[in-house]
């Protein structure tokens, strides 16, 4: 396997496979990307892509925004094909609201009225056609030189509030959970079927996998999660959800969850339970203490074998993470090198004090 953005590339491969055995070479694993010496930065297209938007020029520039990065340590050059984060509604017929206001989003509008008349959900329609050749052409693009990341997943629980106003799902959990169960069951086989028809479509095994989240992996990776657990009880979350987090990981070959505030740290006992789980991304609540006054937590997540995922400056990284974190069971997301060779310097660092 070469990729011609990333000249190191086997050295890279040599760590990630450590990193997901729980194990090191020399450091911990880092992500980290630099602007690339000499070359005009160029931004990447326009996030989310519509479903009519002209892929061939969504390629081109994110092709180009590539070229002008440097990807060290174990940065990969990726690029990821995304409707929004409620695309996987759109597939199941939900239309999907743009906002020349909030451009860096996307609403699914929802359409279930009554289960018993909705379901069995199907995949099919203009998007999720369009998001089959987006894929195709990503992965045509990709060859030799990048990676297509698999699809942003709101899946399980957050599948189903995408397509059914929120306030009425929660009524149905106590009127109807059977009703529940059964789209619950419905959208776990449909999670399998978009990940394998999106795998295929972009010819990841080739290149590995990817997502929205820069880890990559030589199988299937995804980030999971159910932000919507803030709004459930311990019990709803291990009647409904758990078992949908737990399939979803058992399928992937290596995944991380996405672990969305305060307000879901309920259900702690029962993610980190997770035994195909490998890792969590906590994500501060918005307005609340910032990432590195979390660091017990960060702990208390290491302590249960999961790795965690840090995003932290250098500075950050050599005075508090790295002192304070096991490195086998960390990966670090470095924000702020200026040039190439900060990025380098900070990578033999670590090799030094490690």
């Amino acid at each position: 396997m070469e990729l011609s953005l990333k000249p190191d590339l086997d050295d890279a491969v040599a760590r990630w496979r450590a990193f997901w055995n729980r194990e090191i070479i020399k450091r911990p694993a880092v992500v980290v990307t630099a602007p690339r010496e000499g070359v005009a930065q160029v931004p990447g297209p326009r996030y989310p892509t519509r479903p009519d938007d002209d892929f061939d020029k969504v390629l081109d520039q994110a092709e180009a925004s590539l070229a002008c990065r440097y990807f060290a340590g174990e940065a990969m050059p990726r690029y990821e094909p995304c409707f929004g984060p409620d695309q996987l509604a759109a597939f199941v017929g939900a239309r999907l609201d743009y906002s020349p206001d909030s451009s860096g989003t996307s609403w699914s509008v929802p359409f279930v009225e009554s289960w018993d008349q909705a379901l069995p959900l199907r995949l099919g329609g203009h998007a999720w056609e369009r998001m089959l050749e987006f894929c195709r052409k990503a992965g045509q693009r990709a060859r030799g030189k990048w990676v297509v990341c698999t699809l942003d997943m709101h899946s399980n629980f957050d599948w189903l509030v995408a397509i059914r106003e929120p306030a009425r799902l929660c009524m149905d959990l106590l009127d109807a959970p059977e009703l529940v169960h059964r789209a619950m069951a419905n959208v776990r086989q449909l999670y399998r079927e978009v990940y394998n028809a999106v795998y295929e479509a972009a010819g990841m095994a080739a290149l590995g996998t990817s997502c929205w989240l820069p880890y990559w992996c030589d199988g299937r990776f995804c980030a999971t999660q159910c932000d919507f657990s803030c709004l459930l009880s311990p019990d709803q979350f291990n009647e409904f959800v758990l078992p949908a987090l737990t399939e979803e990981c058992e399928f992937l070959d290596h995944s991380v969850y996405h672990y969305d505030g305060k307000t879901c740290l309920q259900h702690f006992d029962a993610i980190t339970g997770i035994k195909a789980l490998d890792g969590i991304q906590w994500t501060p609540t918005a307005g609340g203490p910032p990432m590195i006054e979390w660091l017990p937590l960060l702990q208390r997540f290491q302590a249960t074998g999961k790795h965690v995922f840090v995003t932290c400056t250098p500075d950050e990284l050599k005075a508090v993470y790295h002192r304070e974190l096991k490195p086998n069971l960390v990966l670090y997301n470095v924000t702020g090198c200026k040039s190439e060779r900060e990025a380098d310097e900070l990578l033999l660092w670590l090799e030094r004090h490690t």
